[in-house]
């Protein structure tokens, strides 16, 4: 199922969308569906980027949804008309729902979430910069997830690295390259810190509980559909 096909699949079911998300949740999915639509076809990245935006949104829907059931089966790479074609579906959907803007006070809603992950246990700069070069790093690695707290400067959520005092985990910076850390950390920490149906919980509280390989696999299904 490539993208176009997965909204469709999801504008057939926007009812009981609307009635399985709550409030956050479904302004959220609005405004993540109108960044799809808005952006450039001939960025390849970007859509994709949009794209993975738009099925995290979807995760929290119940693991019966038929929606929930094929996230793991959309199929970005391929055909070099799925960029367009992806942009195209979500403009689509936005005219067909009647909401061709994301519902009001959206901006409201995406600062709670960035408040939600940032309330997070997390580690500043200085230390990160010292567990790095305690496991022989010269600097943090780019695929290292760092949120921007204007009130306290630059946060990475401690679930990426080992103990106490250990370095980053060599699994999260694999599921983190494949979650496009580096250009979407909201998204990607949005992915370790929320509810996964498939996973049984969040993915962060699963790491050495679940094989490395689940985690990679789930990460890459909402990215590629390749679980």
């Amino acid at each position: 199922m490539n993208p176009e096909q997965f909204l469709d699949l999801v504008g057939e079911h926007w009812d009981s969308i609307r009635e399985s998300l709550d409030d956050e949740q479904y302004t959220l999915l609005l405004a993540r569906l109108g960044v799809l639509a808005e952006t450039a076809e001939e960025d390849h990245k970007s859509v994709l980027r949009a794209v993975k935006g738009v099925k995290l949104a979807l995760i929290p829907l119940p693991f019966d949804h038929p929606v929930q059931l094929a996230l793991d089966s959309v199929r970005y790479a391929g055909a070099a008309t799925v960029p367009t074609a992806a942009v195209a579906g979500a403009r689509s959907l936005l005219v067909r729902i009647s909401e061709p803007r994301p519902a009001p006070g959206t901006a409201d809603i995406i600062r709670a979430v960035q408040a939600r992950l940032l309330a997070e246990p997390a580690l500043d700069h200085p230390v990160v910069d010292a567990r790095c070069q305690s496991a022989g790093l010269d600097e943090p690695p780019p695929e290292l997830i760092r949120l921007d707290d204007t009130e306290h400067g630059d946060r990475y959520p401690s679930f990426q690295f080992a103990g106490a005092a250990g370095g980053p985990i060599p699994v999260v910076l694999r599921v983190n390259r494949i979650l496009l850390s580096d250009t979407d950390p909201w998204g990607a920490a949005d992915w370790w810190l929320s509810g996964n149906v498939w996973l049984g919980g969040k993915p962060a509280s699963l790491l050495g509980e679940l094989p490395e390989e689940q985690l990679v696999g789930a990460a890459t299904a909402l990215v590629e559909g390749d679980r």
